[in-house]
């Protein structure tokens, strides 16, 4: 006869939280150059006040999706984005998930045509799933991404 599996309070928090993610379809955006970072709902695009959902997606590791962009408006005055998407292989902490979007965004930013960049943000998911440019187009709408003052450093 088989032994069962110990208990695992670990594991079984980690699959909860996940799960409170999936739930509440939680995304983090972050825009510049106002510095504004929040949670938001990707489906409803609603915030998300911090608490525990907040804890959920800095507490343990996630599998990610970070879409970057830089919203830019041309001579003719029509808005036009230039994005990537990045998945990193494996499952990190939200802090350890600095260097990779530094180095893309900043490659993206430079890349990027700087009299035309009106802002330049990321999005991350915590959950293997792609977004497609007109829902990020959206999220960063709902965030107000395209009209925003530059906060005083």
């Amino acid at each position: 006869m088989s032994k069962r599996k110990t208990h695992n309070l670990k594991a079984r928090l980690d699959r909860s939280c996940r799960s409170l993610l999936a739930v509440n379809h939680v995304a983090v955006v972050n825009i510049d150059p106002s510095g504004r970072q929040g949670m938001i709902n990707y489906k409803s695009l609603k915030n998300i006040a911090p608490g525990n959902i907040g804890q959920a997606v800095c507490g343990i590791t996630h599998r990610w999706t970070i879409y970057l962009s830089v919203l830019c408006i041309d001579t003719r005055g029509n808005r036009y984005s230039k994005s990537i998407e990045v998945a990193p292989d494996g499952f990190y902490l939200s802090d350890h998930l600095e260097d990779v979007i530094e180095h893309c965004y900043k490659q993206l930013r430079d890349a990027a045509n700087q009299n035309q960049m009106v802002a330049s943000g990321w999005i991350a998911v915590p959950e293997s799933i792609s977004l497609e440019e007109d829902h990020a187009a959206r999220i960063f709408e709902a965030v107000g991404a395209w009209n925003q003052q530059k906060v005083a450093a």
